[in-house]
């Protein structure tokens, strides 16, 4: 793994985890000389047409990836933080669904609200900020996991596998038409009144004389779920410290992400 290693390994003190951990990827650089290098990926299979249990993991950075070829692919770093615990199994006797529920970030005692605090310490498992279940069908396979159980990942995802990566983009306020759509600018010059404005709303003079549902007009941009689909795995740290995927994911250097196994069945290309 030599030119694709951290510069330190992430601290696990629940203090300063996370800003030790995305500051031991500042320096990390994946180039064609001293970077890790892989044949360039083929037809990727997804792994089953059940999504299955994932993991929830922090983005670090963009790097660009090279291959044996020469190809260059962009590509996001994520790391894992404490956490990702099963804090709770849902059965369809006990909750009426099929369902593992993982805690991720450790945190502070104050710092996580009473009614999520409490339910953690009723399961066994240490205070964190960020939960979120992964449902499933398959009762056997809900019965391999119990509260308290930490997740690896390195038994959850493979290299070649595809995933698919939720979470809140980039929050950008209150956005004109033009940003936000990328509708087309007025004139600059020549005495033009406008420049950036939206432009008529209306869908006539008379009729139907009103602004239709869904306009695509100014107002909130950024700061919504979203989910990147089908993203292969290229990198796996053996020690369970962080993974490459291909493309790039939601939101900024910090994140909380959800990487679930792909439900897609059959060759991606």
């Amino acid at each position: 793994m030599a030119g694709f290693q951290p510069t330190a390994p992430p601290a696990r003190a629940l203090g300063s985890a996370h800003s030790a951990m995305m500051a031991s990827f500042q320096n990390l650089r994946l180039s064609p000389a001293g970077g890790r290098s892989r044949a360039a990926p083929g037809p990727v299979v997804a792994r089953a047409p059940e999504a299955g249990v994932g993991m929830m993991g922090t983005k670090v950075a963009m790097r660009t990836f090279f291959t044996e070829e020469g190809l260059a692919y962009g590509a996001t770093i994520i790391g894992f933080e404490p956490g990702n615990v099963v804090s709770q199994v849902k059965t369809k006797a006990s909750d009426g669904y099929e369902a593992v529920q993982v805690a991720y970030r450790g945190a502070k005692e104050k710092s996580v609200k009473a009614p999520v605090r409490g339910h953690l310490k009723k399961h066994g498992v240490e205070p964190m900020k960020h939960i979120r279940e992964w449902r499933l069908t398959d009762p056997e396979v809900v019965a391999k996991y119990e509260p308290g159980q930490q997740l690896d990942v390195n038994e959850i995802f493979k290299v070649g596998e595809v995933v698919d990566v939720a979470g809140k983009t980039i929050g950008k306020g209150f956005q004109g038409a033009i940003k936000r759509w990328h509708h087309k600018r007025g004139l600059m010059t020549h005495g033009s009144k406008s420049k950036r404005e939206h432009g008529s709303i209306g869908g006539g003079s008379a009729t139907p004389s009103r602004v239709f549902p869904g306009m695509k007009m100014a107002g909130h941009m950024g700061n919504v779920r979203r989910k990147m689909k089908r993203l292969e795995i290229l990198e796996i740290d053996p020690e369970g410290e962080y993974i490459v995927v291909k493309g790039a994911v939601p939101g900024k250097r910090g994140n909380v992400l959800q990487i679930s196994p792909s439900k897609i069945v059959g060759v991606n290309c």
